[in-house]
């Protein structure tokens, strides 16, 4: 009866592989619909712990940005600790930032810092990269037992990990049923970054996030390199004509990603299935049911009564990946004013894509930001490139949330998974680098301390937490955590220090492992 006079735009074409990815439809109603229900059945027990915010931006400044060239300025110490930037006033008396960071010093009574982050495992561990990233993201302060850091980047039979912050959010604070999305999603290029402690750990898949891979390739020579401008901290000083670019001399090619657009999540482009199928499937999963209709009656929680919402759900998001306004990653729908404010460059987009995540009710976005490992051409690329850039991108997106009243239930959180040294030096004193010249000064890997943004979301504004000692190089009062960073994440949302949660073995472990930090509440 519907063949007759139907519209195209009543069919819209969705992949038969789109499906499959996200699992919101099969046969035997497994995948994304039972991660939201059971995501949202853990919900039931939560603590009663009043949330002052409705999700987390966690801003992942990936490779570690130094404290000396962002918030902690060593303006009076000698040129080797200094650096080569001046500083600039902020809102708050007494404290100065770098001076390539104008606009955020400008909105200063708007956040908090908090200088004194720092890890507190072993000298191996503090100072690299795999396992600092296990560190930061798992919110713990040690690395699995048997795990070194070249072992924690690979799997390993027997490994007892411990659940990503985004993960445990994804347990103790998940999404509603009307959220057509999964409580965790990780942008612009989600499943590039295959780094230590993004796993759900203990948890189990269920509560694993949604990588999404949104901006154009990248052939950055430096794994490094950031999407600001497309550039290579390894990009030569020396001969102009061997500048990346397709110049006849350049020594790599950087305009595949020049283009700030981004390309809707891609879940698959084989075959389609039409919204009539997808009811015929449902049909199908309804005849199914039918067969427990003795365990829905036996189930007292309601839990087994209510799938049927959830692969509402899951189907939901099947839908809202298609272009249009209800699809939070079309950008298409934002004015060019606004695309504008937060910089037409893979940051700044990502940031909005986040605000319209945030708008559609996930509960926590995770926005990775590369290019902050500046081991050389250290001060050439940071006025340059990174700082510019996130002044620019985040000075707008915490306007934007402010100004459509987002900005007091949104936390927003960042922060490197390290800091860099006291000292520049050049990473090796005769080497060159990849592009063949000698290398430059920069500052290098120090766990010891780094900074940490926070905003909105039930964080008190224009406070600078910590001190760091002359050099930058140590905290001289109180020092905090991941574990500290986590619980306050939580804290926030709304997840009491009394919540457990069980393993595949029925074994209990407390979400909290540290507490949260009472100077920015």
């Amino acid at each position: 009866m519907h063949r007759y006079g139907c519209r195209p735009q009543d069919h819209p074409r969705i992949g038969r592989r789109e499906l499959l990815e996200v699992g919101g439809i099969t046969l035997v109603g497994t995948g994304l619909s039972d991660l939201l229900r059971l995501e949202a059945a853990s919900g039931i027990a939560r603590s009663a712990n009043q949330a002052t915010a409705k999700s987390v931006v966690f801003i992942f400044q990936s490779g570690g940005p130094s404290q000396h060239e962002t918030v902690d300025p060593k303006p009076e110490s000698v040129a080797t600790i200094r650096g080569e930037y001046g500083t600039t006033a902020t809102r708050i008396p007494g404290i100065q930032f770098c001076e390539y960071l104008p606009k955020l010093a400008s909105l200063a009574d708007r956040f908090s810092i908090v200088r004194t982050m720092h890890h507190v495992a072993g000298r191996e561990f503090r100072n690299e990269h795999s396992s600092c990233h296990y560190l930061l993201h798992t919110g713990t302060t040690a690395l699995p037992p048997g795990d070194t850091n070249a072992s924690i980047s690979n799997p390993r039979e027997g490994r007892i990990s411990w659940p990503s912050i985004g993960s445990m959010i994804a347990y103790a604070a998940p999404t509603s049923t009307d959220v057509p999305l999964p409580a965790m999603v990780e942008l612009p290029r989600g499943n590039l970054m295959r780094y230590p402690g993004r796993d759900p750990g203990l948890l189990g898949p269920r509560y694993g996030r949604l990588g999404v891979d949104l901006a154009a390739p990248c052939h950055a020579k430096d794994a490094a390199g950031s999407c600001p401008n497309c550039f290579s901290h390894d990009d030569p000083n020396l001969d102009p004509e061997r500048a990346p670019g397709k110049g006849p001399k350049a020594w790599w090619d950087n305009s595949s990603c020049r283009q700030p657009d981004f390309h809707l999540p891609n879940l698959g482009n084989t075959g389609t299935v039409s919204i009539p199928q997808l009811e015929d499937r449902r049909a199908l999963l309804g005849r199914l049911d039918a067969l427990q209709k003795g365990l829905e009656r036996a189930d007292r929680s309601g839990a087994v009564a209510a799938w049927d919402a959830y692969r509402h759900q899951a189907m939901r998001y099947v839908l809202a990946a298609r272009p249009g306004r209800g699809n939070p990653f079309d950008l298409t729908q934002e004015s060019d004013r606004t695309r504008d404010r937060y910089g037409r460059e893979e940051w700044g987009q990502g940031f909005l894509v986040a605000r319209r995540l945030v708008e559609a009710g996930v509960r926590m976005v995770q926005i990775n930001l590369r290019g902050w490992d500046t081991h050389q051409n250290a001060f050439r690329d940071l006025k340059s490139k990174l700082l510019p850039s996130i002044d620019h991108c985040l000075s707008g997106f915490l306007t934007d949330l402010q100004e459509r009243g987002l900005l007091d239930e949104t936390l927003v959180v960042m922060c490197g998974e390290m800091g860099r040294t006291p000292k520049i030096s050049p990473i090796s004193p005769n080497g060159k680098n990849a592009s063949g010249e000698p290398f430059t000064p920069g500052r290098h890997h120090w766990g010891d301390i780094f900074p940490c943004w926070f905003a909105g979301g039930g964080i008190q504004p224009g406070r600078v937490v910590g001190r760091s000692d002359s050099q930058g190089g140590v905290p001289v009062t109180e020092a905090y955590t991941p574990e500290d960073l986590a619980a306050t994440i939580f804290h926030c949302l709304g997840i009491g220090p009394d919540r457990e949660f069980r393993d595949a073995g029925d074994r209990p472990y407390r979400v909290y492992r540290g507490r949260p930090i009472g100077a920015l509440l």
